[in-house]
């Protein structure tokens, strides 16, 4: 007789659920699709010559160290880098204060290991990043949700629910997934004093700082702790920093990295050793080697410049095709939008007319951490044409007006 594995599974597996737009992307594969569904970086960007040549480099010069295993905080050189990357923002780190990540996925699942107690409540947006939310359910958080406007998290409900205690604070400050708004730079202040107040940590996540558009670009959450803790041995007082590899120069790779305090380093590495033993040497070794030399900041600016296009035609295809009662946000940077149905409308019902149609989206619901209004859907301008984003959008609007219709016909 079979086992029957469900039950012995864990009971903290209960909680975990498949990634909602893992499982539309198997939805939208068929070719005449077009989709603004996954965050998706575009492939023809990808540096493929400069990753040739790294890899063949790679192979002829460092093959013993590559293709070994390495120390789990990662690959010296890559982690001097970064820091030095980060002095550029104001940020003031030592390779001490990086840590390799396989993706900053799993970045969020070492500090949801870290810091989260079954119970334990987190502040987050609403909405928030999906993987995120994915990654703490597994250690039983409880959510306390803030709600955003378009200067990012509402600071003026902040202060309230700190009574709660949240564990932490976690906060993506730059485009932010889902919606593509900014944190304003004055409640950027106001979040690291309110986390100083209460002793609540924050996580800062920032895959998408690098891909502004347009304005100059804001202090991070860690910098201005910095700031204000100048004097101070330990830079790193009260924020955890996130970056990535992946919109920058491929997902593929794998590659993020963490920075924070040498006791959050040093206890994160424990437990990323038993996770992996550390992130893949060779990835991090050809990483290095494509981002060298000025490559990096070079490959960003002629992305921004594909990214900033196909923002402006999904805009301007909003404004051109969509009913006048929808409405949108307008990011500076990043890859996404959000749009807000009127009333009565659901996202999930015109994602099923929208797929007659043969465009797809993400529908708004999985990105907040208690409830929705079902009403909100999220697009992602990076991965298509500007042919195809407007296309897509006139296809998007023609179902739009469809399930507006109905629902006006049902009403009356």
């Amino acid at each position: 007789m079979a086992i029957p594995w469900a039950e012995k599974f864990a009971e903290r597996t209960s909680s975990i659920k498949s990634s909602t737009i893992r499982e539309l992307l198997k939805v939208t594969q068929k070719p005449e699709i077009i989709s603004f569904a996954g965050g998706l970086p575009a492939p023809e960007l990808f540096p493929t010559e400069r990753f040739q040549e790294a890899c063949s480099r790679v192979l002829t010069k460092h093959s013993a160290a590559a293709l070994q295993y390495g120390a789990t905080e990662g690959y010296t050189p890559l982690r001097q880098m970064i820091a030095e990357k980060l002095a550029n923002t104001g940020i003031r780190a030592t390779v001490d204060n990086v840590l390799i990540t396989s993706g900053s996925q799993q970045a969020l699942d070492l500090i949801g290991k870290l810091l989260i107690d079954s119970g334990d409540r987190v502040l987050v947006e609403a909405p928030t990043y999906l993987g995120a939310l994915q990654a703490f359910n597994v250690y039983g958080a409880r959510y306390v949700s803030v709600p955003i406007d378009e200067d990012g998290l509402r600071t003026d409900l902040v202060e309230a629910v700190m009574q709660s205690r949240p564990k932490f604070m976690y906060v993506l400050p730059n485009f932010q997934n889902p919606a593509g708004v900014t944190l304003s730079e004055g409640r950027r202040h106001e979040i690291v004093m309110l986390s100083e107040t209460y002793h609540v940590p924050i996580l800062e996540d920032d895959p998408y700082g690098a891909l502004r558009y347009e304005g100059d670009a804001l202090p991070s959450l860690v910098s201005i702790d910095q700031q204000n803790h100048r004097r101070d041995e330990n830079p790193f007082a009260n924020v955890i920093h996130l970056g990535t590899f992946s919109k920058t120069l491929a997902p593929g790779l794998r590659l993020g990295w963490i920075v924070a305090a040498p006791e959050v380093i040093s206890k994160l590495v424990q437990l990323k050793q038993g996770a992996d033993l550390h992130t893949s040497t060779f990835n991090q070794v050809v990483a290095f080697e494509v981002a060298r030399d000025g490559f990096l900041e070079k490959h960003i600016e002629h992305i921004r410049t594909v990214y900033g296009e196909r923002r402006d035609v999904m805009l301007e295809a909003l404004q051109e095709f969509f009913p006048g009662e929808v409405t949108w946000t307008r990011p500076a940077g990043g890859l996404f939008l959000w749009v807000t149905l009127p009333e009565g409308i659901n996202s999930q019902r015109l994602f099923e007319l929208a797929l007659i149609e043969n465009v797809a989206f993400v529908p708004g619901d999985p990105f907040f951490a208690n409830s929705d209004n079902g009403r909100h859907l999220r697009l992602n301008f990076s991965n298509a044409d500007p042919a195809h984003i407007r296309e897509g959008i006139r296809r998007l609007a023609r179902a739009v007006r469809s399930v507006m219709e109905r629902h006006m016909s049902v009403v009356a």
